[in-house]
């Protein structure tokens, strides 16, 4: 398949074996960014968390939400640090919630079988053909 959009003539994207191959490469993209997910709390989540220990005391003594503000504020690389998490844990959440309520979007769905066919295309030589074409 050149850049142009044209399929090959000789891959017919109905075939069931095709719908398989973009539901495998559908769920590694799934399970690939819940691995960055987990990755990002077992390695950044610790350090921020051990750095704002202090914070933590102080919380328990005197909760307020200015001391939180003020944690957060003097704490800029923990505060990140807890923000990326956070966030890139929602964003999965969000993702795969809307792609599990309905069908996939007709531009992912695309980006899939575009994908797919590149993945055959090269054959055995693509890091990703054990898991989407040789079942």
């Amino acid at each position: 398949m050149d850049d142009s959009g044209s399929k090959p003539e000789n891959i017919d994207q109905r075939e069931p074996q095709f719908e398989q191959q973009v539901q495998r490469l559908y769920q590694l993209t799934v399970y690939a960014r819940w691995l960055v997910v987990g990755l990002l709390w077992l390695t950044i989540a610790p350090f921020a968390l051990w750095s704002m220990r202090s914070e933590f005391a102080l919380w328990l003594d005197y909760f307020t939400w200015t001391a939180l503000r003020y944690s957060f504020a003097y704490n800029r690389f923990a505060t990140f640090g807890l923000v990326l998490c956070i966030g890139m844990t929602i964003s999965a959440l969000v993702w795969q919630i809307r792609h599990s309520l309905g069908k996939l979007p007709t531009a992912e769905r695309q980006r899939l079988e575009k994908q797919v066919l590149q993945i055959r295309r090269k054959g055995k030589n693509h890091p990703l053909w054990k898991w989407v074409c040789s079942r």
